[in-house]
């Protein structure tokens, strides 16, 4: 249990945040099929490591533990070893976290997939195979991960992919950033309505190794937004870019609007500088519809409720499946800080503040974000986190970092 001690914000220190998570287990997968990439400030995160040691081993059952993005990834990369059977499982939540959609687009392709215990749920047993199907339908309301998974793989078949998807694209910023690293490795791509297409990589053209320098993670950077909001001082953080392809950078904008932080790029440094301006007057109401970066919600609701600011965000349907049902966990959590809230299959809305419990301690649900979302409330009243230890999944260093920016009072 990490007990955090009411705290001021320490003004003007800069934090140096580890490759973004998504950028990177992107490119772990690439840089096996294609082998001529160099990864630089690959994230430093338990998701990222597993991946990376699961590409290396040579054994038929693969065990991915808690990490979801590796489960969807590797099932499409296991999917198009041709010749090869593996198992791949994870931890007992991850058998309950559904995988439906994509081994049913991927069975569409001719790939033979088998549950082993529960029909839609891992683990499962790969058959790969040489894919030649090359248009397959998706339901574009699923997690972005079952489409990047599918898309990754895309260049190597032989005529390439076209995924149709069906309905409203959910966590299309996502899709759209895992398409502008194709491209930067010479695999064309266009994504037009609902439909993408993906060439076939031509590795006659393949040119000399290419270097990649991994962006810091955005959604790290969401939880010191929070913190400039709560504690009205400037923070910097590196190494970000100005043009970034994360989703979940939409932070800068939401915070400029909601709660008027300011990021001021310093490009030559890769570095980012939220400043608060002092003189703002909060929102009556925070109306907003994140389903393009619903990773990020966590954060803004424990900010709002912070600062007792009606709220209502929709959007947020995939926040069901993640590591925990985290609008359940919100609405549990919220309570202990004095929100009452409403919450749907897609929505989480605020219905009365009161005071915040006397001793909170927040429950973490093996998931990450609800660690390290809660943790600005520190700025308002001690707290304590259970599991600490859940934020090595994609920021093993974010209780050292946050040492850096606090004062106990």
């Amino acid at each position: 249990m990490k007990k955090l001690e009411q705290s001021k914000l320490i003004g003007n220190k800069t934090i140096q945040i580890s490759g973004s998570k998504s950028i990177s287990n992107r490119l772990l997968i690439l840089e096996s099929l294609f082998k001529n990439i160099q990864i630089g400030n690959l994230s430093n995160s338990q998701d990222t490591q597993l991946l990376k040691k699961a590409l290396l081993e040579n054994t038929e059952t693969v065990d991915i533990h808690h990490a979801g993005t590796a489960m969807r990834f590797l099932t499409s990369y296991y999917s198009i070893a041709e010749g090869k059977t593996t198992i791949l499982t994870g931890s007992g939540r991850m058998k309950e976290r559904p995988i439906k959609n994509l081994v049913t687009a991927l069975q569409n392709l001719g790939v033979e997939i088998e549950y082993l215990e529960n029909e839609g749920f891992p683990p499962l047993k790969i058959q790969g195979r040489k894919i030649t199907e090359t248009k397959v339908d998706v339901p574009a309301n699923i997690s972005s991960q079952f489409i990047t998974s599918l898309l990754l793989i895309a260049g190597k078949l032989e005529k390439g992919l076209e995924i149709n998807l069906v309905g409203e694209v959910t966590s299309r910023s996502y899709i759209e950033m895992t398409l502008d690293i194709l491209k930067k490795f010479g695999i064309q791509a266009s994504f037009i309505g609902n439909l993408i297409k993906v060439e076939p990589y031509n590795e006659s053209n393949q040119s000399a190794v290419i270097n990649y320098e991994v962006e810091s993670d955005w959604s790290s950077a969401s939880y010191f937004y929070s913190f400039a909001a709560l504690g009205r001082e400037t923070i910097h953080l590196k190494s970000f870019y100005k043009e970034s392809t994360q989703g979940d950078s939409a932070i800068a904008k939401i915070y400029e609007e909601f709660f008027r932080i300011q990021t001021i790029f310093t490009e030559a440094e890769h570095k980012l500088t939220l400043q608060p301006d002092l003189n703002f007057q909060f929102p009556e109401k925070i109306v907003l519809d994140m389903n393009n970066c619903p990773d990020i919600a966590q954060t803004l609701c424990v900010t709002a409720a912070a600062l007792k600011i009606p709220f209502e965000i929709s959007g947020l349907g995939t926040l069901r499946v993640k590591e925990t049902d985290r609008l359940l966990a919100l609405y549990n959590e919220l309570q202990k800080l004095g929100t009452q809230t409403e919450i749907t299959d897609n929505t989480i809305k605020s219905l009365n503040f009161n005071d915040p419990e006397e001793n909170i301690s927040i429950k973490t649900y093996q998931d990450h974000r609800m660690a390290m979302s809660f943790a600005p409330f520190c700025l308002i009243k001690e707290l304590n986190i259970e599991d600490e230890d859940v934020v090595e999944k994609s920021y093993p260093m974010f209780w050292e970092d946050l040492s850096k920016i606090l004062n106990k009072e």
